[in-house]
């Protein structure tokens, strides 16, 4: 049976296909976004909050592939002058450690790595990073939604979408091992001013002017 995934980490990495030009098999689909983006987010962060000089990034060791952000996260901190951490998380007691740890000092920062574990405490880590005073900026809309800083990502919307096209053409006849893996090619940049306001941060007007969505 035939199979389109509308969102994928890493799908070589994962043992979804064999390749992205060429799936191979039964799969194909469409990858939730490529690492490089990773680097956006680090930027993201400096370009709101200047002062910030130590990010923490927390992620789920059980989502495979998501550590190829870190190299990406790192070589744009060295860019930007600023100090990185890592912190594998498993439940609140381990997010909440790696929080507490990052609040300890001041101009810290978060970037917390998409997955399904991170998305499912998303409020708790929220609630922790308003406490602290910390922003956050992710690859999703709706942390920012629920009281984030901001975020820079695919619509992930989309990514259903474009999936029922290749549903579609495997329909009428085509082979799910012939059609490349697909990455996004619309994203999205959220500010919640709101947040930023409550931080103290003034965001700058030319990067208002370029987000797709301003909450207020």
């Amino acid at each position: 049976m035939p199979i389109v995934f509308a969102q994928a980490i890493d799908p070589v990495a994962s043992g979804l296909v064999a390749s992205v030009p060429q799936p191979g098999g039964n799969i194909t689909g469409f990858a939730l976004y490529e690492f490089t983006i990773a680097a956006q987010w680090v930027g993201l962060l400096k370009q709101i909050a200047p002062n910030i000089t130590r990010v923490a990034v927390i992620y789920s060791p059980a989502t495979p592939g998501v550590t190829g952000h870190l190299p990406m996260i790192e070589a744009a901190a060295r860019i930007h002058g600023v100090e990185i951490s890592s912190y594998s998380v498993r439940d609140d007691a381990e997010v909440e450690q790696a929080i507490e740890t990052l609040a300890r000092e001041p101009d810290g920062g978060l970037i917390p790595l998409p997955s399904t574990l991170i998305a499912t405490h998303r409020e708790f880590i929220i609630s922790l990073a308003t406490r602290y005073r910390l922003p956050i900026v992710y690859a999703y809309r709706y942390y920012p939604a629920n009281g984030a800083l901001a975020s820079y990502g695919a619509d992930n919307i989309d990514g259903y979408r474009r999936a029922a096209d290749y549903v579609d053409r495997i329909l009428k006849g085509e082979k799910p091992g012939d059609l490349p893996v697909q990455f996004p090619t619309k994203y999205q940049l959220v500010i919640n001013l709101k947040t930023a306001k409550a931080l103290g941060l003034t965001i700058a007007p030319s990067l208002l002017a370029t987000a797709d969505e301003v909450m207020e």
